[in-house]
């Protein structure tokens, strides 16, 4: 399944979860799209709930179903829980940090600034949003691209920086700190029914 390039905020209305995580793709309208979408819906089975928070969690991060599968199947190998460990690799993504550094206004802008190679990991240029940055990695703006005005405009707005990353505005480097703890990332996130999803 191909990577989804429509409108974000019709995803967020369909699964009634900001996937931009800042609410303001619900704010207007915070019922799902089309002619019915105030209306009564049907029971969900327990396989279509379970499907649901597959399919909102993927169009967050914004992978491709090949990539989502295969991120949950490394998870798997590695100790502690499996969804907790799985969104941690998902956190550690290189568009993710990007994001979550500030550098970029959503996870969208911020895998198109990656694929263009305006980022640098440890001193070289990465191109690859699905890069897995390392703690203690040190993300920066490469020198030709400080002026870029979606990373200008991003800084300019001052976005909040997760707990788990650092980052120097002036100099536009970041570091990633840790891995995240469960409690600094979406509690409206249930991880335990990707596992079911994946294991049924």
């Amino acid at each position: 399944m191909a990577r989804y390039t429509g409108p974000a905020y019709k995803k967020s209305r369909r699964y009634g979860f900001s996937t931009l995580e800042n609410g303001k793709d619900l704010a207007k309208r915070p019922y799902a799209p089309g002619q019915h979408g105030t209306g009564r819906r049907g029971k969900v089975s327990e396989y279509g709930i379970q499907l649901n928070e597959k399919q909102k969690v993927r169009f967050m991060y914004g992978l491709n179903e090949k990539q989502f599968r295969r991120l949950f199947e490394k998870a798997s190998k590695l100790k502690g829980v499996h969804g907790e460990n799985f969104l941690r690799l998902l956190e550690a993504r290189l568009d993710n940090v990007v994001y979550r550094l500030g550098m970029a206004p959503t996870r969208r802008a911020a895998r198109q600034i990656v694929n263009h190679g305006h980022i640098l990991v440890n001193g070289s240029k990465v191109d690859i949003p699905s890069y897995e940055v390392k703690p203690g990695d040190i993300i920066t703006v490469k020198e030709r691209s400080l002026e870029h005005p979606v990373i200008k405009a991003a800084i300019e707005a001052n976005s909040p920086v997760a707990p788990f990353v650092e980052f120097d505005a002036k100099k536009l480097t970041g570091k990633f700190v840790r891995y995240p703890e469960r409690s600094e990332l979406s509690a409206d996130i249930n991880e335990s029914l990707i596992v079911e999803y994946y294991n049924r």
